[in-house]
């Protein structure tokens, strides 16, 4: 799998990360009147992060568009409650707290409305998400291996997805996940565990299928 997720990071198309970059920098940190003392950390951050956030956010949603939305709506959210952050040194895991939720959120809804249109019972947890939601195409450069491992990731549950893409497309070490999460290293390393399996089983049942 290691293999599979460095072919897979090193398609992803940074478009959608120079278009981050310029509505930062002329909505986010040009949208309210603040000291330049002020303005010029936060940008710093966003150049720092955006590129992350942007990938984070891609990796849970499957759309590229979703997720330049999602990344610049936390950014806006994370400059906008700023005042609450009380240690800077947890800046990123609190920023990726608000990326998570809004991704996560935003699944939720896309299923609620999917639901409501076939007059289906609501379902809105995340492994449950029709794959039409989760574009393959719009990660990785298309091909039979990465679309069927992309459609394997978007079967996870949201806490088993995030650590895959986190682990192994963002390539966090496990005390970097566990700060993000707010967990142990130990259940981050139990939690990947798991996820790999998961993804393994869901994997060898595709190919399964196919013969």
């Amino acid at each position: 799998m290691g293999n599979q997720s460095r072919d897979i990071s090193a398609g992803q198309d940074g478009l959608g990360v120079e278009r981050l970059d310029a509505v930062c920098k002329n909505e986010i940190t040009s949208a309210w009147g603040c000291d330049e003392a002020d303005k010029g950390g936060f940008e710093a951050f966003v150049k720092r992060y955006m590129k992350d956030a942007y990938f984070i956010a891609l990796g849970l949603v499957g759309n590229q568009d979703d997720a330049l939305d999602l990344s610049q709506e936390a950014f806006l959210q994370a400059y906008r409650h700023r005042k609450r952050l009380r240690s800077k040194g947890k800046l990123f895991p609190w920023f990726y707290q608000i990326l998570r939720n809004l991704c996560f959120m935003h699944l939720r809804k896309k299923r609620v409305r999917k639901a409501d249109s076939l007059n289906d019972p609501i379902d809105c947890t995340v492994e449950n998400l029709p794959l039409t939601s989760f574009d393959p195409g719009a990660i990785a450069e298309r091909n039979e291996t990465s679309d069927a491992l992309w459609r394997a990731i978007s079967q996870l549950d949201e806490k088993h997805r995030e650590v895959i893409i986190l682990r192994h497309f963002r390539n966090l070490s496990y005390e970097q996940m566990a700060q993000v999460l707010f967990c142990n290293k130990g259940t981050v390393m139990s939690r990947l565990y798991y996820a790999r399996n998961k993804l393994k089983d869901i994997l060898d049942n595709q190919k399964g299928g196919k013969r």
